[in-house]
């Protein structure tokens, strides 16, 4: 017969899948939540006739929850939502380790990667990161895409990651702004988004105000102002 001790150690660890389940079913379910509100808002401005056909567009999400659930990322090509903002490090396939010491690069504006592989690694501060590997250049490289903690994960790749073509969701831009955006450009006229495709992360001025926002870009290096009213660039500055 099972002793009290061995049953006492089955009810713990059932215990522990029922909530390790149930923190999982949450947070889809909250995630799922966020998308049906978006979905009504976007509803009620088109049924309101709202002129911004961007307002629409409503990115699909993967909503991974843990390491087996994430490789949905190697399925289908994914693109940066917000350039110059997420480094990426050297990998070495042989031994799956990842040199966080230095840094490799930052992913840019709206840039195509072909995830080859999502896993959990050893990283400096004990918490391991969960990062996904893509080649360019002919080298490995991964970028972080959540973390692991006691056997919990936290995965962010929906904020980071397009998985449909940007090119795509957007194909009511003209076509001049999209060879802007290929061009890492921000033309007079353009929306936030837009500019955001083209030249990456903008950190918003202190000093903007509802009416008028000035955006500051590192641009790769590159750095411009740009001043938007209404919703448009209304002045493009070289310069940070």
């Amino acid at each position: 017969m099972m002793s009290e001790e061995a049953k006492k150690r089955i009810q713990i660890a059932l215990a522990l899948a029922v909530v390790v389940a149930g923190v999982r079913a949450g947070y889809i379910l909250y995630e799922r939540h966020e998308d049906y509100v978006a979905a009504q808002k976007q509803e009620q401005a088109r049924s309101s006739g709202y002129s911004n056909a961007d307002y629409y567009v409503v990115p699909k999400k993967l909503y991974p929850f843990d390491l087996k659930s994430a490789q949905q990322l190697t399925l289908q090509p994914v693109w940066a939502k917000e350039g110059y903002r997420y480094t990426y490090y050297r990998y070495i396939p042989v031994v799956k380790s990842v040199d966080f010491a230095h840094d490799a690069g930052l992913l840019g504006p709206i840039e195509r990667l072909e995830i080859k592989d999502v896993m959990a690694v050893a990283a400096p501060g004990g918490r391991k990161q969960v990062v996904a590997t893509f080649e360019k250049d002919e080298h490995s490289y991964a970028v972080p895409i959540g973390f692991e903690n006691e056997g919990q994960y936290k995965i962010y790749s929906d904020e980071m990651f397009y998985v449909e073509d940007p090119h795509e969701l957007y194909k009511h831009w003209p076509a001049d702004i999209w060879q802007a955006v290929a061009q890492h450009e921000v033309k007079l006229g353009m929306n936030e988004l837009q500019a955001d495709f083209a030249v990456g992360m903008g950190t918003l001025d202190a000093g903007s105000s509802s009416a008028e926002r000035a955006l500051h870009y590192a641009n790769g290096g590159k750095p411009l102002v740009v001043t938007y009213r209404d919703g448009k660039a209304a002045e493009v500055k070289t310069g940070g």
